[in-house]
């Protein structure tokens, strides 16, 4: 399949590092966020989408399906294992008071910003399944051939009710 220079993808790609960046992995939570258990490989899949997402050749489909199976994956175990404990394993050494604020936003909103960053990693992988079967023409996707993405509403979606 040809590499992806679609503009909504580029766009939602660079919206998803962004608010990454931001809100996820930022100074504040990176700390909290090395503790979680997930390998160097899903590290470094989570890497190559949020550190270059300028391809000025276009995106791989399926290096962008891993890429979202590796989301998904730090997802489920941020959930789990940093969500519920975040103000404990971050502490409170900022002597700076508007330090303090940041770090207590950051901490207060970490769960809310976790599901718009699943929200906005399942938009995405909802406009790649289309490109993917339009250009699969009868033959099988080949999102279908990723295992880790055949859940993907189970992990990322807390409130599946609200979804379409």
């Amino acid at each position: 399949m040809e590499p992806i220079n679609d503009d909504a993808i580029v766009r939602m790609i660079k919206q998803i590092v962004d608010h990454y960046h931001a809100n996820i992995s930022n100074r504040f939570i990176r700390p909290a966020l090395l503790q979680l258990s997930v390998d160097d490989i899903l590290w470094g899949q989570i890497e190559s989408l949020t550190e270059r997402y300028n391809q000025y050749q276009g995106y791989q489909l399926h290096d962008l399906y891993r890429q979202i199976g590796a989301l998904c994956k730090f997802v489920y175990a941020a959930r789990q294992e940093l969500a519920p404990t975040l103000k404990y394993k971050i502490g409170n050494s900022y002597a700076d008071k508007m330090d303090k604020l940041f770090l207590d936003m950051a901490i207060n909103n970490f769960s809310a910003n976790l599901q718009v960053l699943a929200d906005q990693i399942y938009e995405l992988y909802k406009r790649l399944v289309e490109i993917d079967t339009a250009a699969s023409k009868g033959k099988r996707p080949l999102y279908r051939q990723y295992s880790e993405l055949n859940d993907i509403e189970e992990v990322l979606m807390v409130n599946k009710e609200i979804r379409n």
